[in-house]
């Protein structure tokens, strides 16, 4: 990998969070933990920078569709693939766009997604992901370890907010084991943590996710304050808040930590029925 990159100039950058992983032990876990088909399934990769992990999602015979957001990376990918493993090249797809902001065009209807994703977009990367894919039905992603253990919290616990709330509209989230840092090119100064999601159905609610999401971004947006306080600034109007809680059966004196995704679905339902 480090030859590699020295044959194409390429030095990672902070600004697109690139650290690449080294070693080939850990990208093999990374598989074998993404608990993939044995009869091989379509898989988005995001930021396969060097190409470690799309060699052993390869390998294993799946198909990948990479995404990748710097040019000289996404250009080399074909070629790096074409070399170290000739008969699979056929089984990549790489597009050249930042996962931001990809389209459901471009990456087609994947089923899985195993990634080592931007550690400075991670989250909103996964969320968007999830949004315009719905074909996507499982993964495992590897983020920073503070962010895995927000995006894995159950309501009650310290790390719980708005990342943990979000994913679990999507899917049942759990966190998949540590990553040491030196396996890694440059080594971050931070921990690693693999984060598994199954897709499940969201809660029944006549409220949109858009009305949803507004609700949890209001609860969480004065965390230590009370519902019928945080949630103000979402519905001036206190005593349709009042009326809107009490429809949901939501105590205005809990915290918004306290609350599940399927109770935050009931508010915004309330709201969206006229209560």
């Amino acid at each position: 990998m480090r030859s590699l990159a020295e044959s194409l100039g390429v030095r990672p950058t902070k600004q697109r969070g690139q650290n690449f992983v080294i070693d080939p032990n850990t990208v093999r876990r990374i598989v074998r933990a993404a608990d993939l088909s044995e009869t091989g399934e379509t898989v988005l990769e995001v930021g396969p920078g060097l190409g470690s992990l799309t060699l052993a999602l390869l390998a294993e015979g799946h198909r990948v569709t990479a995404v990748e957001i710097d040019p000289v990376l996404a250009e080399a990918l074909p070629g790096t693939i074409a070399k170290y493993a000739p008969n699979q090249a056929d089984r990549l797809t790489v597009v050249e766009a930042d996962a931001m902001n990809v389209l459901p065009a471009q990456i087609g209807t994947p089923e899985a997604c195993v990634a080592n994703l931007p550690y400075n977009v991670a989250v909103p990367v996964l969320l968007h992901l999830l949004a315009i894919s719905p074909s996507l039905r499982h993964g495992l992603v590897m983020v920073q370890s503070e962010v895995a253990d927000r995006l894995a919290a159950p309501p009650g616990s310290r790390t719980y907010g708005v990342p943990s709330a979000k994913a679990a509209w999507y899917a049942d989230v759990r966190r998949a084991g540590p990553i040491g840092r030196n396996v890694f090119w440059p080594a971050p100064n931070v921990d690693s943590g693999l984060v598994a999601f199954e897709r499940r159905e969201p809660p029944a609610t006549a409220a949109t996710r858009e009305e949803v999401f507004a609700v949890i971004e209001a609860a969480f947006s004065q965390r230590r304050k009370t519902l019928r306080s945080a949630l103000s600034r979402w519905m001036p109007d206190r005593d349709r808040l009042d009326a809107v809680l009490g429809a949901a059966g939501i105590d205005p004196k809990l915290r918004g930590e306290m609350l599940g995704i399927t109770e935050f679905a009931r508010i915004a339902g309330a709201a969206s029925e006229g209560h």
